[in-house]
């Protein structure tokens, strides 16, 4: 094993995880570009053995898994394993200003780069998790990229919050220290709501990034100051409200109709929307009360 400091060990990861955004040619908005998907990344970690994760689950429901859960389902021969020799590695991927721009001027479909942002970025951040996992494991680290485990999976009905999942990168950011959660349940971080994220469990040693905030809704001027509310305007079939997001009527829009429009207008095989991550105060940044 890599015989690291635990902050240097943060330092290389982050760096490696920054080098890669920023230098890998994967990292394209479509095949026959060199414009990026994304611009440089932000990069956290939370302990395995953080108490939200606890939280998570009996919130959230027993089939969620914690990191240890994970890293015993993935490595099953590593005995005795402890929920505190685990890192949870976050990342928060930026859509480009360009990106932002032309998707905030529409207000129905998806703009084109937002639309290969989805397809084309995504499979940069699925690239991503698999290269970060190489990575650690090269070091004698042993990882994990929870969302491509194949014990990996969505719940869509028979839960509370359903659709969901038995692992979110959203929540695993948060106990990063890299955002907390507005109206549309999208995650507002220092470089805004529009955002891809990924996350990766490791055995190892690295010091928690601090969490700056207690309230999981602390940047959302809805919930912080009463104000703004601007996605629920965005929002084109009316799934963001006072109190909050209707899941499963924005993934009839999303998932089921813009997968058409997707595949019509662009040739590209998945969905999008995203119209609620940009033109709102918080599509790029942390937002200011005064900015509602």
């Amino acid at each position: 094993m890599m015989d690291l400091a635990p902050m240097d060990t943060a330092a290389w990861v982050e760096s490696e995880i920054q080098r890669l955004v920023c230098e890998s040619v994967q990292n394209r908005l479509n095949r026959h570009t060199d414009e990026p998907a994304f611009a440089r990344p932000l990069v956290g970690f939370s302990s395995g053995a953080d108490a939200l994760y606890t939280e998570y689950v009996a919130h959230i429901g027993e089939f969620y898994l914690k990191p240890l859960d994970i890293f015993r389902q993935a490595f099953p021969e590593q005995k005795g394993i402890s929920a505190d020799e685990l890192t949870v590695i976050s990342w928060i991927l930026p859509s480009t200003s360009l990106t932002r721009q032309e998707h905030a001027a529409q207000d129905r479909y998806p703009a084109r780069r937002w639309a290969e942002t989805r397809y084309f970025g995504e499979q940069f951040n699925e690239f991503l998790r698999h290269q970060v996992v190489e990575l650690l494991s090269g070091a004698g680290i042993p990882a994990v990229a929870p969302v491509l485990a194949p014990f990996w999976r969505k719940i869509m009905d028979g839960e509370r919050y359903a659709p969901c999942s038995n692992w979110s990168e959203r929540h695993a950011a948060f106990a990063a220290g890299l955002g907390t959660f507005g109206l549309c349940d999208g995650l507002i971080t220092a470089v805004g709501k529009a955002v891809r994220i990924g996350s990766v469990v490791a055995r190892c040693a690295i010091p928690p990034t601090p969490r700056p905030y207690s309230d999981r809704h602390a940047y959302c001027l809805f919930y912080a100051h009463g104000t703004c509310g601007r996605c629920m305007g965005r929002c084109p079939v009316q799934a963001i409200g006072p109190s909050g997001h209707d899941k499963k009527r924005c993934m009839a829009y999303t998932e089921h109709a813009m997968h058409a429009y997707m595949k019509s207008n662009f040739g590209i095989e998945t969905y999008a929307c995203g119209l609620c991550q940009v033109d709102v105060p918080c599509m790029d940044h942390i937002p200011k009360p005064h900015e509602a």
